[in-house]
C-alpha cells in the first residue's frame, strides 16, 4: 500500500478547501427555502446571514465600548440584566414566523461586545466602576458561552426541510446538489494525481 507523498497531501488538501469554499460558511442547504437564511457574496459564495450578523454585531458592538465615554456603576450592572432578557427571547422556540435575525444575532452580539470591551476598560480603571466594569464584563462573556451552548444543543432549524418533498437532506437534495457536484469533481481530480502519483513510484521502485 502507497502512501501519499507530503507534497501530494497538501495538495490535496487545498483542492478540498477549494472545492468547498464557496459554502463552508453557509450553515444552511442552498435551495430557494433558505434563500433568506444565507448572504451571497460574489459569483458564488455564501454565507450564514444569521453568523454574518453576529458578527457584525460584535464588531459594532466592540468598537462603541471602546469609543464610548467611560460609564457609571449603575447602567454596567444594568446592562446584564438586559442582556440576559434579549438573550432569552432570540433563543426561545418560535412556533411562528422567526424573528428577524437583526434583533436575535446582531443586537444580542453587540450589547455582549459592548459590555466586554466597556466593563474591562472600567475594570482596568479606577474608581467606584471598577469592580462594577469586572462584573459586567465577566457576566457578558458567561452569557454569550451558555448562549452559544444552549444554541449547539439546540441545533439549527429544519422546519423547511420537514416540509420539502425532497427530504430527508441528502446528495439527491437541491440545497446541497451543487455541493455534491464539486464533491465528484474533487473526487475525480484527486484520483487522477494520486493514480499518476502511484504510477511514476511504481516506476521509480522497479529494479
Amino acid at each position: 500500500m502507497s502512501r501519499l507523498s507530503p507534497a501530494l497531501a497538501s495538495r490535496l488538501d487545498r483542492l478540498a478547501r477549494h472545492a468547498h469554499r464557496f459554502h463552508r460558511f453557509a450553515h444552511h442547504p442552498l435551495c430557494g427555502a433558505y434563500a433568506g437564511e444565507v448572504v451571497r457574496v460574489g459569483r458564488r459564495t455564501r454565507l450564514c446571514r444569521g453568523c454574518a450578523l453576529a458578527a457584525l454585531g460584535a464588531v459594532a458592538g466592540g468598537a462603541a465600548g471602546l469609543l464610548a465615554p467611560a460609564l457609571s456603576s449603575s447602567p454596567l450592572l444594568a446592562g446584564p440584566l438586559l442582556l440576559a432578557g434579549w438573550g432569552a427571547v432570540a433563543l426561545a422556540p418560535r412556533a411562528g414566523r422567526p424573528l428577524s435575525k437583526w434583533t436575535t444575532r446582531a443586537g444580542p452580539t453587540a450589547l455582549a461586545a459592548f459590555l466586554l470591551v466597556a466593563g474591562l476598560r472600567a475594570a482596568t480603571g479606577d474608581g467606584p466602576a471598577r469592580w462594577a466594569g469586572f462584573a459586567a464584563a465577566a457576566a457578558a462573556a458567561a452569557m454569550v458561552a451558555l448562549g452559544l451552548a444552549r444554541y449547539r444543543r439546540r441545533g439549527p432549524d429544519r422546519t423547511a426541510c420537514a416540509r420539502c418533498p425532497q427530504a430527508p437532506p441528502g446528495p439527491r437534495c437541491e440545497g446541497f446538489r451543487e455541493a455534491a457536484r464539486r464533491e465528484r469533481a474533487f473526487s475525480r481530480l484527486a484520483s487522477r494525481w494520486i493514480d499518476r502519483a502511484s504510477g511514476r513510484s511504481c516506476e521509480t521502485a522497479r529494479p
